[in-house]
C-alpha cells in the first residue's frame, strides 16, 4: 500500500540536486509568500492537456516540447524587450507545429519548455576556473551565472523573481495564442528571415494552407465561427527540480475536492539525475494530477522504470504519464527496443517522445559544448524506426531550441562549424537548436511522421471484381 500523499511529504525523503540556501528562515518566509499568490496555471487547464496527451499515447497525436534549456531573468541573447523574444520563440514554434500538422496530417500538443524552466540540475556541485572553485551555476531561480562567490550564494528572493517571470511570460503567450497571433489565417505572417531552401518549403506550405482556408470561404463556411483555426491551445511545462517552489504553488483543485495541481506549469518533469524511486521528487510528482513526464536515459534499468510507471500513473490513465527517451544517437537502436517491449508486455499506457538533444552533447574543437544537428536528426530517425519494427505510436519530440538566431548546435541548413560557435553562443547552460535548425528539423520530422502514418493506416483491400 503506498504511503499517504500531502503536499510536504516529500520533506520526509531523501533528496538531491537542491541548494543549500544558508538562511533557511529567509528561505520559508519566501515559501509561505508563494503559498498565497496566485496560481500561475489551472487545474482544469492541466486536465485538458493530460486529455490531449492521452490521444497522443492512443496514436492520435504527436507531442511538440519544446524550448529554453535554462530561461533567465535576463536574456543575455536578447538584442531588444524580452517581449519579442517570447513572441519570436512563439513563432518558430507555430512554424514547427504547422508544418507537423499539415505534412504529416496529425493533431500537434504544442507544450513549451516555458514560463518556469528557471532550475537545472548538474553533474557536479561546484564548477572550476582558472584555479579558483565556486558552486555551480543552478538556473536563475537559485543563483546568477556570473562566476563570482557572491552570485553562487543560493538566494530565496530568486524564487519571488522566477514567479512573476513566469506569470509575465504566461499573460502575453495567453494573448498572443487566443488573440489573433495564432490564427491560421496569419500563417505567412509567422515567416522569419529562414535559409532559401527552408524558406520556400515553408511558403509553400503556408500557400497550399492559405488556398484551403479560401477554399472553404468559398464553400460558404464562415471561418470567423470555428475558433481551431483563430486560436489554439498552448501550455508551458518544466523540471520539477525545486521542491520548495512546487510545494508552494500546489493547490488542491476545487471543481475535484481532494485531489491537488502544481499550480506552477501544466506539465512537469522528472529529470534523469532524480528519478530513485524512493526519494523526493517521485513523492511530490505522485501525488498532484498534472500529466507528468519521466526522463529516461542510458543509465535507466527496466524493472526500474516499470516501477516508477506504477508509482505515477497507479491508474494507468492516457495521457498520464510521457516517457522521454534520452539515450544518445548511438544507444536508441539497443535500448528503446527493451523498454518498448517491456512497457507493452505491461499492458502500460505512455507517450513515447525522443529527447534527442541530452545524449548527443560532445565538446567541440574550440572548447564549447555543442550538439552536432546530424546526430540529433540520427537519434530521431531511429527512434522512429524502432516504434515501426515494435508496432508502437513514435509519440513526441522534447527540443532544446530558441527563436533567437544563435550559434550553439553545429550543423544544419547553415552548416555552423566548430570555429562558427564562438559567434553567437549565449547560453547559460546547455546548446539549443537555432531558429533555422528547429523549422528544417519540424519538415525532417514531418518526413518521418508521415512515414509512419502510411506505415500504420494499410489502405483498404479492393473491392471483389475491380
Amino acid at each position: 500500500m503506498a504511503e499517504r500523499w500531502t503536499r510536504d511529504s516529500w520533506r520526509n525523503k531523501p533528496i538531491i540536486q537542491v541548494p543549500e540556501y544558508p538562511d533557511q528562515a529567509a528561505l520559508q518566509n519566501v515559501e509561505r509568500q508563494l503559498a498565497g499568490y496566485p496560481p500561475l496555471v489551472f487545474a482544469g487547464e492541466a486536465r485538458n492537456l493530460k486529455e490531449a496527451l492521452g490521444r497522443v499515447a492512443n496514436g492520435e497525436g504527436f507531442l511538440l516540447q519544446g524550448g529554453d534549456c535554462a530561461e533567465s531573468f535576463t536574456d543575455p541573447s536578447a538584442n531588444n524587450i524580452s517581449a519579442n523574444n517570447i513572441r519570436d520563440f512563439l513563432r518558430v514554434f507555430l512554424q514547427m507545429a504547422v508544418v507537423l500538422t499539415y505534412a504529416a496530417s496529425v493533431p500537434v500538443v504544442k507544450v513549451g519548455r516555458i514560463a518556469g524552466q528557471f532550475a537545472k540540475p548538474r553533474s557536479s556541485p561546484v564548477e572550476k576556473k582558472n584555479g579558483i572553485e565556486l558552486p555551480s551555476y543552478r538556473g536563475d531561480i537559485i543563483n546568477g551565472p556570473e562566476f563570482t562567490a557572491a552570485a553562487r550564494v543560493p538566494d530565496p528572493q530568486r524564487l519571488i523573481e522566477a514567479y512573476r517571470h513566469s506569470a509575465s511570460t504566461l499573460n502575453l503567450i495567453r494573448a498572443l495564442t487566443h488573440g489573433g497571433y495564432a490564427s491560421l489565417g496569419r500563417v505567412h505572417q509567422w515567416m522569419l528571415d529562414l535559409d532559401p531552401k527552408s524558406g520556400q518549403r515553408y511558403t509553400e506550405l503556408a500557400d497550399r494552407i492559405s488556398e484551403a482556408l479560401a477554399f472553404m470561404q468559398a464553400c460558404g463556411l464562415d471561418l470567423e465561427k470555428h475558433p481551431e483555426l483563430k486560436t489554439t491551445d498552448f501550455y508551458t511545462s518544466h523540471e520539477a527540480l525545486l521542491l520548495g517552489f512546487e510545494q508552494a504553488l500546489t493547490r488542491e483543485d476545487s471543481t475535484h475536492p481532494g485531489t491537488w495541481c502544481a499550480t506552477s506549469a501544466h506539465m512537469v518533469w522528472i529529470g534523469d539525475r532524480t528519478r530513485q524511486l524512493d526519494h523526493a521528487h517521485v513523492d511530490f510528482c505522485r501525488g498532484i494530477i498534472n500529466p507528468l513526464g519521466l526522463k529516461c536515459g542510458p543509465s535507466s534499468k527496466i524493472d526500474e522504470m516499470l516501477r516508477l510507471i506504477d508509482v505515477l500513473n497507479p491508474e494507468n490513465e492516457p495521457g498520464r504519464l510521457t516517457l522521454i527517451v534520452r539515450t544518445g544517437a548511438e544507444k536508441v537502436g539497443e535500448m528503446l527496443p527493451q523498454m518498448i517491449r517491456a512497457v507493452k508486455r505491461e499492458g502500460k499506457s505512455v507517450v513515447w517522445s525522443c529527447d534527442p538533444m541530452h545524449g548527443n552533447t560532445i565538446t567541440a574543437t574550440t572548447g564549447y559544448k555543442t550538439r552536432p544537428f546530424d546526430l540529433i536528426l540520427k537519434e530521431l530517425k531511429s527512434f522512429f524506426q524502432v516504434h515501426a519494427a515494435e508496432g508502437t505510436h513514435a509519440g513526441g519530440v522534447h527540443l532544446e531550441m530558441t527563436g533567437q538566431n544563435v550559434t550553439e548546435c553545429t550543423g544544419g541548413a547553415h552548416a555552423i562549424t566548430d570555429e562558427g560557435l564562438n559567434a553567437r553562443y549565449h547560453t547559460l547552460c546547455d546548446p539549443r537548436l537555432n531558429a533555422e535548425q528547429a523549422i528544417e528539423m519540424a519538415f525532417l520530422m514531418a518526413d518521418l511522421l508521415k512515414a509512419e502514418r502510411a506505415h500504420r493506416v494499410k489502405p483498404l483491400p479492393a473491392a471483389a471484381g475491380l
